[in-house]
């Protein structure tokens, strides 16, 4: 799609008419994306063999180099490969993930694996923004440089890894550590963001660091008719008193939610009986610390609130994310002079952001590689793992031409002096 024809979108975000059928003048990557959103993906049971097959299918017809790594039983990294002319140089690495999360399919307007398209060209469907959208444009953009006839030094490689939603545990922060992985000699990697409902695009160079906190406090047990001090429950409410709403956040209209610390209290347990006080309770927060944040400070300031509460409080770390990685935005930086001079070159208006939960990006840094998040999807709301998540076909179509811009510039970065 022409970027003129684009700006008549504004006001087109708004729900119509149901329309199932492609239709003769659907575009064919829409009816591509349309496909792969009807691939049951959903947690807790994804069907990672059937998107699999779905995007070797497309690899294949692309002419890419298909391989498959069981990175543990069952899970299954796909990378496919457009070799450059020059495989002694760094490669470009294009990531996505194939499972979303779960829906409460009472609050859709439309079945949530049905990638219905309403009379606004509003896809509906688990995935459609987190990120089923960003693996289709990927190899749609592919797909057009290669129908051009384009060849480039560097090689851009695919890969389409599960288990995100949960962590990455079998996906991507194993797939890193393998000789597959280091294989692929990474220069510099993409991956995803988030959409922005404003003009600009957002950019994600760093993300916060993930603390699963678990504490438990051990108090006077008794009948629940008595009067009773020292009790769990009193230590578990002192615990509740934790900052869970940063002031900093309110009183300057400069931050985003990715610029400072975020505390949720998000689990609670204890209790036996209505007329029992339990000796034990517990309480699970949930806690993603910026990268400018001093994270043995932080640290030591969990374990004062816990002396703060009294006696027999501890905690645990169920999660402890120790990186802080973050990438170069510097224009001294080859990588991203190109991806910001491409963007320049299209006039995208860019806002760089620290991602505020967590992505693949951050296995990707630990290992010394840098990743940028970017979902091209301006002028849409955010809807990731929310209810009639949705996107429209303009703004995925412009996708496509956006990353077919981006990746000839990552790809035709010169040889660096670390390269020879």
């Amino acid at each position: 799609m022409c970027f003129g024809s684009f700006a008549t979108l504004g006001p087109a975000m708004a729900p119509g008419k149901t329309g199932k059928s492609t239709g003769p003048l659907e575009d064919p990557s829409v009816t591509l994306f349309r496909e792969y959103l009807r691939i049951d993906t959903v947690h807790p049971k994804p069907d990672y063999e059937a998107a699999i097959q779905f995007l070797e299918r497309i690899g294949t017809d692309l002419g890419l180099t298909c391989q498959k790594v069981e990175v543990c039983q069952g899970y299954v990294v796909l990378i496919l490969t457009w070799p450059g002319t020059n495989p002694h140089l760094r490669s470009i690495l294009l990531n996505s993930h194939t499972d979303v999360v779960p829906v409460f399919e009472e609050h859709w307007t439309y079945p949530p694996f049905e990638a219905v398209k309403d009379s606004q060209g509003n896809i509906y469907a688990r995935g459609a923004q987190d990120m089923k959208c960003v693996s289709i444009q990927y190899l749609e953009a592919i797909r057009r440089l290669k129908t051009e006839g384009k060849s480039f030094a560097r090689t851009i490689h695919l890969t389409f890894v599960p288990d995100e939603e949960v962590g990455g545990h079998k996906g991507m922060e194993v797939f890193v550590q393998r000789p597959e992985f280091r294989a692929l000699n990474v220069g510099f990697a993409l991956d995803e963001g988030l959409a922005s409902p404003s003009d600009t695009f957002s950019v994600f160079y760093g993300e916060k660091s993930p603390w699963w906190i678990k504490v438990k406090c051990m108090g006077s047990p008794g009948h629940g008719s008595r009067f009773i001090s020292n009790t769990a429950a009193e230590k578990m409410v002192a615990e509740g008193d934790f900052p869970l709403c940063p002031p900093r956040l309110k009183s300057d209209s400069s931050l985003t939610l990715g610029d400072v610390t975020s505390l949720n209290l998000t689990m609670l347990e204890g209790g036996v009986s209505f007329n029992v006080v339990p000796s034990e309770m517990a309480v699970g927060f949930d806690v993603r610390i910026p990268p400018t944040m001093d994270l043995k400070a932080f640290e030591e300031q969990v374990a004062a609130w816990c002396r703060d509460a009294g006696d027999g409080v501890t905690y645990e770390f169920f999660q402890k994310c120790m990186d802080q990685n973050v990438t170069s935005t510097e224009e001294s930086d080859p990588w991203w002079k190109a991806f910001s001079g491409a963007c320049r070159d299209m006039k995208l208006q860019l806002k760089l952001e620290i991602f505020p939960a967590a992505t693949d990006s951050r296995y990707i840094r630990a290992v010394g590689h840098p990743a940028i998040g970017f979902s091209p999807m301006n002028r849409t709301p955010v809807l990731l793992h929310d209810h009639n998540e949705f996107l429209n076909e303009q703004v995925f179509l412009r996708g496509i031409d956006i990353y077919a811009r981006l990746l000839p510039a990552l790809a035709s970065v010169p040889p660096l002096p670390t390269e020879g």
